[in-house]
């Protein structure tokens, strides 16, 4: 088995206000190596789902600009395994 590209699947919510989903997207996409990203919602509340090898920049980065929870970070490496992620 090949190891992953980016093992990590980054999920959470952001609440906040005046979020913008092109501005979060766009950040993401500039400053953090990964793929699959979906950035999803409206001013005040914002779903990021992220494969990365480094999800805590992407932590780091929802809470600089609101408040995160509902945080998800599984590791589909060993998931591909048959571990638990």
């Amino acid at each position: 088995m090949e190891p992953l590209e980016f093992k990590f699947d980054t999920q959470l919510l952001i609440e906040g206000n005046d979020l913008s989903e092109d501005d979060i997207h766009d950040y993401i996409t500039e400053h953090f190596k990964g793929d699959c990203l979906l950035v999803v919602g409206d001013e005040t509340l914002i779903k990021i789902h992220f494969h990365t090898n480094e999800p805590w920049q992407v932590l780091e980065y929802g809470q600089s600009i609101g408040d995160i929870y509902d945080v998800v970070v599984e590791n589909m490496q060993r998931q591909e395994q048959g571990l638990k992620g």
